[in-house]
């Protein structure tokens, strides 16, 4: 599925390795992936420059995101296998500009995966 974004008017970023376009079903206003051009599931067996050309794009989007949507803060998500809730099977690095109100409290973060224990700070 992605393989062909990477062909497409989507694509709003490139680096050597990567390539960034919006998410199709977004959690927010600007969310974006950012993945090899390579085709990989795992992340951790991305090659070293895959990964410094990803982190190059996250940067890069994030600045365009700050410009363009101006968030309140950030959650930067990346889902590895089947357990960790990887659905699609090319690596990818969710960037998801946050702001104040989407939730009522966006304390805990990605704890959020598992809601029983997101509110550490209560225990």
């Amino acid at each position: 599925m992605f393989c062909k974004r990477l062909r497409t008017d989507d694509v709003v970023a490139t680096a050597e390795h990567a390539v960034a376009f919006p998410d199709a079903f977004p959690l927010s206003p600007g969310h974006t992936l950012v993945l090899p051009k390579r085709h990989e599931p795992n992340f951790f067996s991305l090659t070293a420059q895959e990964h410094t050309s990803l982190w190059q794009l996250v940067d890069e989007v994030r600045s365009a995101l700050i410009e363009t949507h101006a968030p309140d803060g950030w959650n930067i998500g990346i889902n590895v296998g089947n357990a960790g809730g990887q659905t699609i099977d090319h690596a990818h690095v969710h960037v998801i500009p946050r702001y104040f109100g989407d939730q009522p409290d966006p304390r805990g973060g990605v704890r959020r995966i598992f809601p029983e224990r997101a509110a550490y700070w209560d225990a």
